[in-house]
């Protein structure tokens, strides 16, 4: 009996659109060849245009809608006339947050046949999940701004650290390291500077280790985390940080793994009392947009990640390994990884290799 998925659709904006589009074609190819799962996709136009149209990136309600679903494949939003603030705050986070998807994981690997700027890198080298804090810490939306145009106008962004916050996205990281080989983990902080909610996040790493005695576990200044992800990555396997610490890290782990655009990640409610939130982390990237050579990697290892998390981990695993086959031909290689295919002909290389 097939596996039914229903799941919510949000290209949203940009290059969102083609590669959501390139990932539901893949989809569709691996289900009619698995035949243990069948998708059922609704699709949402919620983004930059319905914004310049009717005031809003979503309906009031859009959080609410989304809990019928099982999963929710997200493309990207921004535009170049809108505010990244306004659609930040008003689409991606106005679904992370309500459906407490806490735990944003971004896994990197240097791909068969992509080169790293890091020099003789190997891919044993780097092989890394980063945990990000995805509900709280600095982007609460905790801040106002007041006496605005005047001389002495005030702007205040509060970062929000809460034990409970804290405490389960660490045992969240925890359990993943342990179920990785190597059994590490990195805590990622910034406590000689921010002496209260960092310091909070090294006290509670650490009675949190105590329940983990079989995961080896140190701890880094996130500055100093830079140097080691560019010196030596072989030393690092699972990382945890805050919400901004980790949307730095991801992204600059994503330039050391070859392209920004073959990186996936996961906004997950670890509970499973609401859908969580898949998506390609490139952004809507309007520079390239309608010139059919964006990179779907990123999209189609998102879907293998949320094929896993929704238990067709047999067809996550055949899609993870054409995903490598294709990558491992330089053919296929768009221009982010200096090659010259294109998002149509490298979406048609998985589905010919599934």
């Amino acid at each position: 009996m097939k596996n039914a998925l229903k799941l919510a659709a949000i290209p949203g904006d940009g290059i969102g659109i083609e590669v959501i589009e390139a990932g539901l074609q893949v989809l569709d190819a691996l289900s009619a060849r698995m035949g243990t799962f069948a998708l059922d996709v609704e699709h949402f136009d919620w983004g930059s245009e319905r914004y310049r149209r009717e005031g809003r990136f979503m309906p009031e309600d859009g959080a609410e809608q989304l809990r019928a679903f099982d999963a929710i494949l997200f493309g990207a939003v921004g535009a170049p006339d809108v505010p990244d603030h306004l659609s930040l705050w008003g689409l991606r986070l106005a679904i992370c947050q309500p459906l407490d998807q806490f735990a944003n994981v971004r896994p990197t690997r240097i791909l068969p046949g992509v080169s790293s700027p890091l020099r003789n890198a190997r891919p044993e080298d780097l092989d890394w999940v980063i945990v990000r804090e995805n509900s709280e810490g600095e982007y609460s939306g905790q801040g106002g701004r007041s006496h605005r145009g005047l001389p002495h106008e005030v702007a205040t962004d509060v970062a929000i650290f809460t034990r409970a916050g804290v405490e389960r996205v660490m045992r969240f990281a925890f359990e993943l390291a342990r179920s990785r080989p190597r059994r590490k983990l990195t805590v990622v902080t910034k406590s000689n500077a921010q002496r209260y909610g960092m310091v909070l996040w090294d006290e509670v790493a650490a009675e949190v280790a105590r329940d983990f005695p079989d995961v080896a576990w140190d701890k880094m200044l996130v500055d100093a985390m830079t140097v080691r992800m560019t010196l030596d990555p072989a030393s690092l396997d699972t990382i945890v940080a805050t919400n901004l610490h980790a949307d730095i890290l991801s992204d600059l782990a994503a330039a050391l793994s070859g392209s920004i655009g073959i990186a996936p990640t996961a906004n997950l409610n670890p509970e499973r009392t609401t859908p969580s939130m898949f998506e390609p982390i490139h952004g809507s990237a309007f520079d390239i947009t309608g010139k059919g050579v964006a990179n779907p990697i990123a999209t189609f290892w998102t879907c293998s990640m949320m094929l896993d998390h929704l238990g067709e981990a047999e067809a996550s695993v055949r899609l993870m390994a054409a995903i490598e086959t294709v990558v491992a031909d330089p053919a296929n290689h768009t221009p982010d990884l200096g090659g010259t295919a294109t998002t149509r002909s490298v979406t048609q290389a998985v589905i010919d290799a599934l």
